[in-house]
Order: structure tokens, then C-alpha cells, then sequence
């Protein structure tokens, strides 16, 4: 199969959306831009075309996809909000909708069962990326990380065609992605004490903005035959070269004979490994300040790059774990977990 490569820039992202929603129609698979990362997209309510999805990623069923809509008022076209969670629901939607901020739901019998695993309930989300939502105002779609399954997540067209070239019909080029990090997923729900909001899984919306809202509950550790949306499995995220994620530059012993590449948050500090062993190879994720939102935007950028380097082993540092902190050691730590031997 070859792959079309389409840009989608100022001019002419309208027609581009036009050819990639035939190929939707037509029960083929687009890679579509966000603002977090690339989605591999397909009908929602077609099931053979989701079943795509699952074979093209080698992901497994019982891991579900994120259904995106393309308005507000299409909620109700894959979810049934329950009365008592109206209010709430409806503040998330009008305070981070669109944007990098998936809910669970309870779904609509109309959507097919590949689509969320055979659960109850549905993982749905508004894109604040032009192309994919105008794309989804024309079908709800499910669309997972256009990547390899448990691979690192592709941020730019650069790195889907890595992952997928020959395997899908068309790529959409959006340039790079704003955001950096998979959606931050949350289940609301009902107690004796008033809505709260399960964090299934960290992203560009922090644990910090959701309080604002409603008490967040941290997530138990889930098992493979226990997920409840997109992005939970244990390993995940991981490059092909194994790594391992170093809380204190003490607790780093280098070996003779292996050649290391390096993860550094800021490239200095007192944390900073730069000065542990000869580095075959760097990355930096924040080379300015240290800023945890740039961190965030060029982690799979970064992890991308050590991956090609030729390096025997990645080696990361920590970040702190507040903000969009959380989402980052959460995606290093699953990429830990991925490439243990």
C-alpha cells in the first residue's frame, strides 16, 4: 500500500479534510493531527474499519479507543450522561472542551463494542485542532496514537510515517503538536459526598486545574484485564532501546562497555546527570528555563531521537511531579516498565 502524504496548511486544509473524510467513508484509516498527538482514525460507528485500527497499531482488544467528536452537542451521539452528573460534565466541557481533555461515559448502544472493549462506557473528546475537528463534525471518530502499539507516540507526520508508512492510506500533515502528551482522561462520578473525578490517566490538563472543579481521586494501579480507557496499560510509551528512569544522580552506577544516551530535563542542575559518564548521545527536553510544559511537548520528540542514536541504553532523569509533571513521569515510568529485560 502506498501511503499519501497530504498537508494540511492555511490555504487548503478545507480540501484536505474533504479527501480525508472520503477515505473514512469509504472504510479506509487517515492519520489525523491534534493538538496532543497524531491519531489514527477511523469511522467510530463502523466496526470494520475500527477492527483496522486494532490489526494496522497490533494493539490489543481489550484496550479501547477515544471516540472524538467534532461539537459540543455531539456528546450525545456516543454517551448518555446520567442526571446527577449533568452539572459536572457540563462545567468540563465548557471550562476544557475543545481540548486535551478526554471523559468517560457511559456509551450509546450504537457504538460498536470493538470501540471501547466491550466496556459500558465511552472515552469522547474534542479536539482543539482544526482538522480533526472538522473532520469528526462529519463522523464521530476513534483514534488512537497513530503508532505502533506501546511504542513512543508520534508528535509530528515526520513520525507517523516512520511508524506506518505502507500500512494506511493517508496521512494528514498538521505540523508538529502543540501539546505533546496524550489527553488527560477522566471518569466523573457520583458519591454520598458529591461528584468527583477519577484520573485514569495525566495529561496536559493537571490534577491541579481538575480540582478546581471537583475532588479528584488518584487512580489504582490497573491490570491488563482491568482497563477502563486508553493509555492504561503498564508498559507503554516505550522506545525500542531500553530504558531506565534515575530519581537521584547517586542511584546512577554506569558500566563499562555500554554506550548510554541521555533523557535531561534542563541539561544543568543539581539533579542533572550531563556530568555522570561520557554520553554517547543527549537529549534536552526544556532548553530554556525548565519549563515542564516544553518538557512535555518534545519528551517523545526527544525519546524519539535517542531511539535512532544507536545508543545501547536511554537513560532519563526525573522531573517534578506537579502540573504537567505528573503526565510526563507517568509516560517514562510506562516506558520504564516496556523495556525491562
Amino acid at each position: 500500500m502506498d501511503t499519501k502524504r497530504v498537508v494540511a496548511d492555511f490555504e487548503d486544509w478545507r480540501e484536505v479534510v474533504a479527501e480525508a473524510v472520503a477515505v473514512l467513508e469509504d472504510g479506509g484509516l487517515v492519520a489525523l493531527p491534534t493538538e496532543t498527538v497524531y491519531g489514527l482514525a477511523a469511522d467510530a460507528f463502523n466496526a470494520e474499519a475500527v477492527a483496522k485500527v486494532f490489526e494496522v497499531k497490533e494493539r490489543p482488544s481489550f484496550d479501547p479507543l477515544i471516540v472524538h467528536i467534532g461539537h459540543k452537542r455531539d456528546l450525545e451521539i456516543v454517551a448518555d450522561v446520567p442526571e446527577e452528573l449533568e452539572e459536572i460534565v457540563d462545567e468540563l466541557i465548557a471550562t476544557y472542551w475543545p481540548g486535551p481533555l478526554t471523559l468517560v461515559l457511559p456509551k450509546k448502544a450504537s457504538v460498536p463494542d470493538l470501540v471501547t472493549s466491550g466496556l459500558d462506557t465511552v472515552a469522547v473528546r474534542l479536539s482543539a485542532h482544526e482538522v480533526m475537528r472538522a473532520v469528526a463534525r462529519e463522523m464521530p471518530i476513534a483514534a488512537p496514537s497513530a503508532n505502533r502499539f506501546g511504542r513512543i507516540s508520534p508528535t509530528s507526520a515526520d513520525a507517523v510515517m516512520a511508524e506506518l508508512d505502507g500500512k494506511i492510506p493517508m496521512v494528514v500533515d498538521g505540523g508538529a503538536c502543540r501539546d505533546g502528551l496524550e489527553s488527560t482522561i477522566v471518569a466523573p462520578e457520583m458519591t454520598e459526598k458529591g461528584p468527583v473525578l477519577r484520573l485514569l490517566r495525566p495529561g496536559p490538563v493537571s490534577r491541579e486545574d481538575l480540582r478546581k472543579i471537583a475532588k479528584v481521586i488518584k487512580p489504582k494501579k490497573t491490570k491488563a484485564d482491568h482497563i477502563e480507557a486508553p493509555g492504561q496499560v503498564e508498559s507503554h510509551y516505550a522506545p525500542e532501546t531500553p530504558l531506565i528512569l534515575i530519581d537521584k544522580p547517586a542511584d546512577f552506577v554506569p558500566e563499562a562497555g555500554v554506550k548510554y544516551g541521555l533523557l535531561s530535563y534542563r541539561g544543568e542542575g543539581n539533579s542533572s546527570l550531563m556530568e555522570a559518564t561520557e554520553w554517547a548521545h543527549i537529549e534536552i527536553m526544556s532548553q530554556g528555563k525548565g519549563k515542564l510544559a516544553e518538557g512535555a511537548v518534545r519528551l517523545f520528540f526527544c525519546l524519539r531521537n535517542l531511539d535512532a542514536a544507536g545508543v545501547d541504553v536511554i537513560v532519563s532523569e526525573s522531573v517534578s511531579e506537579t502540573g504537567i509533571g505528573v503526565a510526563i513521569m507517568d509516560r517514562l515510568r510506562r516506558a520504564a516498565a516496556a523495556t525491562k529485560k
